[in-house]
């Protein structure tokens, strides 16, 4: 694997989002080996620092996030790295930044590829556009994804895209009046967690998965993202958001599209996109004849959270049941929860096969795949098996891969895989727009709804949520797999060969 060198331009250098994951996995790729001879960093910030102090402040947060430290691997980083000053709402600031980096390839340090990358709010998205674009930063041809030679510009963008289909679409063409739609890379950090890709893996690669893909053996499928948290220090913003826009819109409806579309026979960034459009396409919620087909809810103390109105109506929890419309998945309900201030973390995909036909079949267990997302990844199969006793009794097998057993936790981080992908120009892992302003279109009309049926239940924090998410799944004769049955509290996905190394 050949990696293109370039020149990566932080925007947003002093931030939180630079220091917590952009630094960090810049690192652990120096550690690997895959920057390229020829990678550079422009670290941009409106802060009045020099490269050294920027170096020590970001050196604190490697240290930080970082698994194994060491000094010799930061040297080789810190060498790559100069950092300017620049006001992004000033467009004579650009100047400068066009006489660095200018100068810096007419003495053969900077690379000609470009990634700019833009960890600032979305508000500053379009003025870094149209400030490169007045230095003549931007290359206005369209994107050559066929010809690796050729020289490129990257504009890597981080959500929130917008916060309804409305701003978001006004968004997309103040930056696609300017850089081409092939040329942005949407950053969603789920596609590229190690679980999310195995999906794929395991249904492509094992025959005994993809042949039962379908409405004739699933019964049920649950995409559950917990978090013990509350909103801490983000409560500015998520005030403006909520559970809907800040989870449901994107990470919970790209896994569905991950775990729902058809499989394509080449693997090609836009066939896969192209599947994932068609199935977030036929996305449906049943707002007429469902009597609970969304719950939201907000923690107790949400209200008493820094910078959150004191009347707020946000929610900071939601369930919903939607369907995909077509022949594959005729009358498979896909479960969608996520919520702050649970009693457990975890993110995890339940899989609850259909049980076999025949006689007493309230008495048979379901067949149940769980995959393991975070913080414990892995993958556990629950099958029927005969006791080992001399009458017909039946127990319950689970086999399990876990992966985080296996690999001391040491998974790539996903900022690793999505730094690396639009080095080497693989925007699977992203999401193109015509996704996006389906997502953003679904996720409009389910708050519509909520807003017009006053839909929010209070739930006490620590808990397992709101009680009415469990009545919505009970009413049909299911149950939410990441909580325990008997007390209905969250029971997070674990792997056994971890708990056993722990004891």
């Amino acid at each position: 694997m050949e990696i293109p060198g370039c020149l990566m331009t932080i925007f947003g250098a002093t931030g939180d989002l630079t220091h917590r994951k952009l630094i960090p996995a810049l690192y652990q790729l120096q550690c690997q080996g895959l920057l390229p001879d020829d990678f550079s960093i422009l670290a941009v910030g409106r802060r009045a620092l020099t490269t050294r102090s920027y170096l020590e402040q970001i050196r604190q947060s490697a240290v930080k996030y970082s698994a194994d430290f060491s000094s010799g691997v930061w040297n080789a980083l810190e060498n790559r790295i100069e950092y300017i000053r620049v006001d992004i709402l000033n467009k004579d600031s650009f100047i400068r930044l066009a006489e660095i980096i200018n100068k810096g390839r007419a003495e053969s340090r900077y690379a000609c590829n470009d990634m700019f990358y833009l960890a600032v709010a979305p508000e500053y998205f379009a003025p870094i556009v149209n400030g490169l674009d007045s230095i003549r930063l931007i290359d206005h041809t369209p994107a050559d994804t066929s010809d690796d030679s050729k020289k490129w510009q990257r504009f890597v963008i981080e959500k929130p895209f917008g916060k309804d289909l409305a701003s978001a679409s006004e968004l997309n063409r103040s930056l696609t009046s300017v850089i081409p739609e092939e040329s942005i890379y949407r950053i969603d950090h789920y596609l590229a967690k190690e679980m999310i890709q195995n999906i794929t893996m395991l249904r492509s690669r094992n025959t005994i998965f993809e042949p039962l893909w379908n409405h004739n053996y699933i019964d049920n499928i649950q995409i559950s993202i917990l978090e013990r948290d509350g909103v801490g220090s983000r409560g500015g913003y998520y005030d403006n958001s909520g559970a809907l826009r800040d989870m449901v819109q994107n990470h919970l409806l790209q896994i569905v599209a991950v775990l729902a579309m058809d499989l394509t026979p080449d693997n090609k960034a836009e066939q896969i996109r192209d599947e994932k459009v068609r199935l977030l396409s036929s996305l449906k919620i049943d707002f007429k004849s469902d009597p609970a087909p969304v719950v939201l809810g907000q923690y107790r103390s949400y209200r008493s959270e820094q910078h959150v109105t004191a009347d707020s109506a946000t929610e900071t929890f939601a369930a919903l049941k939607v369907s995909v419309d077509n022949e594959r998945w005729q009358g498979v309900p896909f479960y969608l929860v996520t919520g702050k201030k649970l009693s457990a973390k975890a993110a995890l995909v339940s899989v609850e096969f259909k049980k076999p036909a025949g006689s007493q079949q309230d008495d048979i267990p379901a067949n149940l795949l769980q995959i393991g997302i975070q913080p414990q990844e892995g993958i556990h199969l629950k099958l029927n098996m005969k006791k080992p006793t001399v009458t017909d009794e039946m127990d319950v097998a689970e086999m399990e891969y876990c992966q985080s057993c296996y690999y001391d936790f040491n998974s790539p981080d996903s900022y690793e895989k999505l730094l690396l992908d639009v080095m080497l120009g693989d925007s699977t892992r992203f999401t193109r727009w015509d996704e996006l302003r389906l997502s953003w279109k679904l996720t409009d009309d389910i708050a519509e709804y909520c807003n017009r049926n006053n839909i929010l239940d209070l739930y006490d924090d620590d808990s397992a949520g709101p009680g009415s998410a469990v009545n919505m799944i009970k009413a049909y004769g299911r149950r939410w797999w990441h909580l325990d049955e008997g007390s209905n509290k969250p029971m997070p996905f674990f792997c056994r060969t971890d708990n056993r190394r722990r004891q």
